[in-house]
């Protein structure tokens, strides 16, 4: 058993799994960094008596992004932003060499003080596969890292942030100022317009399935807002309210990797819901119960399952109905499940679910025999569902044959008999009354009368044209007339029906009384027809001595077959001596 996303809920691939000893040099690394910082800030002959406290809040963002970037890494070894992440930590360890004395560290530290804003943009917006997917996304984060860096790098030649600048080529502090102001408003509009496109990203998608899911987005929003408060703060050189937000800023940057390895372990302890599954599939469940276990398993209640038939070649629903797999962009994620190399199912799930791949396979595998049984009871129905065509176009087509040849013998055969017999009458005018031609003649006459009769009665039981010129109530009132009984007709219908559905019922009603006739015994009978909910109720009862068995003879049973065939139902109760009562329920609405 294998599952697989297909294009538009594939996994993002070119990284590698990072070793367990690789793994153990980032975390030193990491920690390398950290002291570093730290003893840096505690040797630096400027940066203000609160240095440590300083320091420690950095170290903090360092080890929280390197720690949860190579954890990220290891157990999302297809994904790039554990790599990114712990780039990111390294970054943030690189920028406070300006707390050095020497002038080269010191002049890299500022070079690069505010690349870290736009590195966390980046970071926040490749979330979860670590690549930019928009090109709008894109041209923010390069526009960012042009701003961030290249601004900078004009800003320390115009021999801003102090004499230890050894870039400097000229000396104009207030040109240098000014840049630099322009710089802070220009980063903060790209960050505001990172927290619109995160914000618009969750909206697309729709309420997130997973609340560890909800929780990193907004992190990372606020992340994104508090840098923003602090560059804006910087602007305006509100020294006394600077290092307070600066530091709240520090703390939340911090929490977003928390709150991703918060991520990360509640979908390995949802793996555990795979053993409740199993528990539930062996009570074999059928279609729609195996979607509410999966769905349950994978905490997505917007999850739908859907059938591959190797018969029809087409997906189908829970009901065997045709259905397409979603495309790429409709906000949904689809993944394949596959059991001995062909297909067997699809699970069509929220986005989000594709950054815990362990889950999705642990719950494809544990119900891949499911899914097959599954598969089996759809592509019944839907074979159902195509029988049940098949035979409504059959009775349809009969029915269409029948109007025919009923139109046929009306217009041809009925029409030339009513001329013979007016001929025949012109000619016994011109006859002498008691001759014997006279006598021949209105012998003929007579037959021509009963075959004309026969005739019409033959086009009337191949298909009443009282039925299709007047509707069902007329044709059933003549049916109780021509009756060998009294017959209580009832017809409470509103409004037009299918000719299927008027046809059905006429001949239902036609074959019980023909019924009643012969083999009942009884001394009356009642029909009834009423539309409710949505169907149309055929009732015909009588007092006779019952007994009737629809199974004996063809009659009933070829109206059963018309009414089921209109996804009706037929049912008889005949209990000897208390009569027999046939009862046909039929769509019309």
């Amino acid at each position: 058993m294998a599952a697989g996303r297909l294009a538009h809920g594939a996994r993002a691939q070119g990284t590698r799994r990072v070793s367990r000893r690789g793994l153990w040099l980032i975390a030193l690394a990491g920690c390398a960094a950290a002291a570093g910082t730290m003893a840096l800030a505690l040797t630096s002959d400027h940066g203000g008596t609160d240095r440590g406290l300083q320091a420690g809040l950095s170290d903090w963002i360092v080890l929280s992004y390197v720690f949860s970037g190579a954890i990220a890494w290891w157990r999302r070894p297809e994904s790039r932003f554990g790599p990114l992440m712990v780039a990111a930590g390294f970054l943030i360890a690189l920028t406070t060499v300006r707390a050095a004395n020497a002038g080269l560290p010191y002049t890299l530290g500022w070079t690069l003080d505010l690349l870290p804003a736009v590195v966390f943009l980046h970071v926040y917006l490749a979330f979860p596969t670590g690549r930019l997917q928009r090109r709008a996304e894109r041209a923010l984060v390069i526009g960012g890292y042009t701003i961030a860096l290249g601004v900078q790098i004009v800003g320390m030649l115009l021999g801003g942030y102090g004499p230890r600048n050894v870039l400097a080529i000229v000396h104009e502090p207030e040109a240098a100022e000014t840049l630099l102001r322009a710089q802070l408003i220009t980063l903060s509009v790209l960050l505001l317009a990172g927290v619109a496109m995160l914000a618009q990203r969750r909206r697309r998608a729709g309420r997130p399935a997973r609340r560890s899911i909800a929780l990193l987005v907004d992190s990372f929003s606020v992340s994104l807002v508090m840098i923003v408060i602090l560059l804006v703060t910087g602007l305006f050189n509100q020294a006394s309210a600077v290092v307070p937000i600066q530091r709240v800023t520090f703390v939340v940057l911090g929490l977003a990797p928390i709150a991703f390895l918060v991520g990360l372990l509640h979908a390995r302890l949802a793996r555990s819901a795979v053993a409740g599954l199993v528990v539930e599939l062996r009570a074999d469940p059928g279609p729609a119960e195996l979607r509410d276990a999966l769905a349950r398993a994978l905490r997505d209640a917007s999850l739908t399952l859907i059938y591959w038939l190797p018969e029809f070649e087409s997906w189908a629903d829970l009901d065997g109905r045709p259905v397409t797999l979603p495309e790429l962009g409709a906000g949904r994620s689809t993944t394949v499940i596959d059991r001995r190399s062909e297909h067997v199912a699809a699970l069509v799930h929220d986005p989000a679910l594709d950054d815990e791949p362990e889950l999705l396979d642990a719950v494809a595998a544990a119900a891949a025999l499911a899914l097959e049984n599954g598969r089996l009871q759809v592509e019944l129905r839907a074979r159902l569902d195509d029988l049940r065509g098949s035979r409504a176009r059959l009775v349809e087509a009969g029915d269409s044959e029948r109007r025919r040849l009923e139109r046929n013998l009306h217009d041809g055969a009925q029409q030339r008999l009513v001329s013979l017999a007016l001929g025949l009458r012109l000619v016994s005018t011109r006859l002498e009354p008691d001759s014997e031609e006279q006598r021949l003649l209105a012998a003929a006459r007579e037959d021509l009368a009963a075959s004309l009769q026969e005739l019409r009665e033959l086009a009337q039981g191949i298909h009443p044209a009282v039925l299709s010129d007047y509707g069902l109530g007329v044709a059933l009132e003549s049916v109780a007339t021509r009756a060998s009984l009294p017959v209580e007709l009832t017809v409470e219908v509103d409004g037009p029906l299918a000719p299927a559905v008027e046809v059905a019922a006429y001949y239902l009603v036609c074959e019980a009384l023909t019924n009643v006739a012969k083999y009942a015994s009884a001394s009356c009978a009642s029909v009834q027809i009423t539309r409710e909910d949505g169907q149309l109720i055929v009732q015909v009862a009588d007092d006779g001595v019952g007994g009737a068995d629809p199974a004996s003879g063809s009659g009933l049973r070829g109206l059963a077959d018309r009414v089921e065939a209109l996804d009706g139902k037929l049912r008889v109760w005949s209990p000897r001596a208390k009569g027999t009562t046939v009862r046909a329920e039929m769509p019309c609405a």
